[in-house]
């Protein structure tokens, strides 16, 4: 499959082109290097009816049979990974090596959801009555999935979705369409047609979609923002709804930990994909017995983790990925100068167009400032010092987000104490960004709500129905 042919929507089973085209920008050099069919409404249309029309058959599948489909795409996926991967460097920037294990690890995805089966409940089974619920499928889903895992979040949308007997219109962010549309053309040769729709649109195509009549559910993946325009927007039909949505996570370390073991590992769990994770360690509280020091191991990383463009060999952190959160996360660190906040910056950026920034430990701010109350989603880590271990989870939670959290102590027990009293959907303990198939991922607060992965994932598409047999 060649990479750098022109880009097509899938609808219907077909390759679809635009009347409008959307620029496509390498954010390592600022440059359009591509572009990508921009979706009209009536192609919109389009998209829903063939999904419609797919979801009568489609539904009366076997989970079996649909896991046989899911898993050939998971296959498809594998084999193209490599090649795949150069142009997710290209439109999204990370490193072709981390962009490949996206990739593959989406294939799994595939594989592990294909297994997954919902429960049946048997409530009476007498000579009386038979009642058994079971769960049903919801009918055609919209998708949204954002830019900074384009493959991954779509296929964590795209496999319980159609495993579960749903059909899709899935929307890539306009930043990221092209691995998503190349995704389309390799699984439009897998599904039936309508199973899967994959299209392409800037600014207006996501209103236009959670708006549309057609949608019997939404699952996004985006800014908290966002999600409540699209929460808004769903009210007036009552679609279902799955909102996975924005994080200021919190790690806190205690002052047992071995320093040495546990700085590259607190550093990637911050900066891996330049930051640009919705659990990635935002806020890190340190016990002031060992603040000093893991603060000058952080820096030490910084400044020998080379940033640059993700096809240049060595290369382990890319840019920023768009111009609009490039402009963003340097009003934050333009803002932490202006008050005079202490900066630890690492290695050199590359000069030219690209979105660079260098990473940057903010050393003790004050808890108000906005570089450690606002969601940077860029190489921006505040550190901060703490003695009590009560009034650090106080500070924690102090937060109107609730999605991850992490805790690193030496003493596990002592670890889950702390994990239990933190409001968030996820906790690690003595890692981080570790993240299953089998395990249900989700927010608190306005971090969303509902849940991706897991049995509870799968559910998220489904409805219960409840069904009652007299005898006798």
């Amino acid at each position: 499959m060649n990479m750098n042919e022109d880009f097509t929507m899938t609808i219907d089973g077909k390759a679809v082109t635009a009347a409008q085209t959307m620029d496509v920008v390498n954010p390592a050099t600022g440059e359009v290097f591509s572009a990508a069919p921009d979706c009209s409404k009536e192609q919109l249309d389009e998209a829903v009816k063939s999904s419609r029309a797919a979801f009568k058959s489609w539904k009366k599948k076997s989970f079996d049979e649909r896991a046989a489909f899911l898993k050939q795409c998971g296959d498809a996926l594998t084999k193209v990974a490599p090649e795949m991967a150069r142009l997710f460097t290209r439109e999204q920037g990370r490193p072709v090596e981390a962009a490949e294990q996206e990739i593959l690890g989406g294939a799994q995805w595939f594989h592990a959801i294909a297994e997954m089966r919902p429960p049946v409940h048997v409530a009476e089974d007498s000579e009386q009555q038979f009642v058994e619920t079971q769960y049903v499928p919801l009918g055609v889903v919209c998708a949204i999935a954002p830019w900074n895992f384009p493959v991954n979040l779509a296929i964590w949308k795209i496999a319980p979705a159609l495993l579960a007997g749903n059909t899709m219109v899935l929307k890539p962010s306009p930043f990221t369409p092209l691995c998503t549309l190349k995704m389309g053309e390799i699984f439009r040769d897998i599904l039936p047609p309508g199973v899967l729709n994959i299209i392409s649109g800037g600014d207006n195509l996501g209103p236009w979609m959670t708006a549309h009549p057609g949608f019997d559910k939404i699952s996004f993946t985006g800014s908290t923002a966002t999600g409540k325009s699209v929460m808004e927007s769903a009210a007036k039909d009552l679609k279902a709804l799955t909102l996975e949505l924005g994080g200021n996570d919190a790690a806190i370390v205690l002052p047992d930990v071995d320093l040495d073991d546990v700085a590259q590992k607190i550093f990637f769990g911050a900066f891996f994909n330049t930051a640009q994770i919705c659990v990635a360690t935002k806020r890190l509280y340190v016990h002031q017995d060992v603040y000093e020091g893991l603060r000058d191991r952080l820096a030490a990383i910084a400044k020998a983790v080379k940033v640059g463009d993700g096809t240049e060999q060595g290369t382990v952190l890319g840019p920023i990925q768009n111009k609009r959160q490039y402009d963003r996360v340097m009003d934050l660190l333009n803002d932490a100068k202006d008050n005079n906040l202490t900066l630890i910056e690492g290695s050199d950026i590359p000069d030219g167009g690209g979105y660079f920034i260098p990473v940057t430990i903010v050393d003790n701010p004050p808890e108000d400032s906005r570089v450690v109350q606002e969601e940077a989603f860029g190489p921006i880590l505040p550190m901060l010092k703490f003695d009590d271990v009560n009034d650090v989870i106080d500070r924690a939670n102090d937060t109107e987000y609730g999605l991850a959290g992490a805790v690193w102590s030496k003493d596990t027990d002592k670890a889950m104490e702390i994990a239990r009293q933190l409001e968030t959907g996820t906790v690690w303990i003595n890692q981080n960004l570790n993240l299953r198939p089998d395990t249900p991922f989700g927010g608190h607060k306005n971090s969303g709500f509902g849940s991706e992965n897991g049995m509870e994932g799968l559910l998220e598409f489904m409805a219960p129905q409840a069904v009652y047999v007299a005898r006798g």
